[in-house]
């Protein structure tokens, strides 16, 4: 740590700050001083999950009270905090990633990472994967599940700066299974534009209507592939989007 730290001394003035990410169970006064003092700005957490019994399944080595301790003492020190959690991990379920993510809520990070668990070869899920004893979420569970997640974090104003994995080749070469997409985030607010679209439509007669959305979400309503204006045609609805710039990302009017 002090010999990674000590590498940016010399080039500290050139940005606001510094962002590591640790284990909760390696936080403690000590260390908190010591990325002080070298001008750490910003701590993640990788909690994974909030419920022990998940947490020992996964062979994670702390505990959610872990969690809650490394985070009072991060923003007693005045850093901004960041928790990442896993959904669809070994024993876990919708209900208890729900659960994890209120926990993050009480907890007042600045901000979430979210990524649905892949299987990855060589490692000890992989071998539960292969053995029939892990069946990892698939691409639409993990979507519709995302999506409600994403807007618990924005309802209580906590950013979530990540959701899903980065492509790369080991990810592409060595992935076994589970709910990977290049555009995770994009599909997971796709969702969430169709959820508002048919709670703003579910008063209104069937037939022609238009939803005005700002040109950036204008993909996000559509849907991959046209989905989400197949589905509303399904329910009856004839869509003709249009745009304004005056909207904010993910905001409909309906017309």
């Amino acid at each position: 740590m002090l010999s990674l730290l000590e590498a940016t001394s010399p080039y500290i003035d050139r940005f606001k700050g510094i962002r590591v990410s640790t284990r909760p169970d390696a936080i403690d006064r000590e260390v908190l001083d010591i990325l002080h003092s070298y001008h750490v700005t910003s701590i993640e957490l990788g909690a994974q999950s909030m419920s022990d019994d998940v947490l020992l399944a996964n062979d994670r080595g702390h505990t959610s009270d872990d969690v809650r301790a490394a985070s009072h003492l991060i923003k007693e020190y005045g850093f901004e905090l960041g928790l990442q959690m896993m959904t669809g991990l070994y024993r876990s379920c919708d209900e208890l990633d729900r659960y994890t993510a209120r926990e993050f809520v009480r907890l007042s990070p600045d901000t979430v990472r979210i990524y649905p668990t892949i299987v990855m070869r060589g490692t000890r899920l992989g071998e539960l994967y292969s053995a029939g004893l892990y069946t990892p979420q698939s691409l639409d569970s993990a979507v519709e599940l995302c999506a409600e997640l994403l807007t618990m974090f924005a309802e209580n104003g906590i950013r979530v700066i990540r959701t899903g994995l980065h492509t790369t080749p080991e990810l592409e070469a060595n992935m076994l299974s589970g709910p990977f997409h290049p555009s995770f985030r994009e599909l997971c607010e796709s969702r969430i534009m169709l959820d508002k679209a048919m709670s703003m439509l579910s008063g209104i007669e069937s037939g022609a209507v238009t939803l005005t959305v700002s040109p950036k979400s204008r993909s996000k309503l559509t849907g991959n592939r046209r989905s989400n204006l197949i589905a509303l045609h399904k329910l009856g609805y004839e869509v003709t989007v249009h745009e304004d710039d005056s909207l904010s990302d993910l905001e409909i009017k309906v017309n």
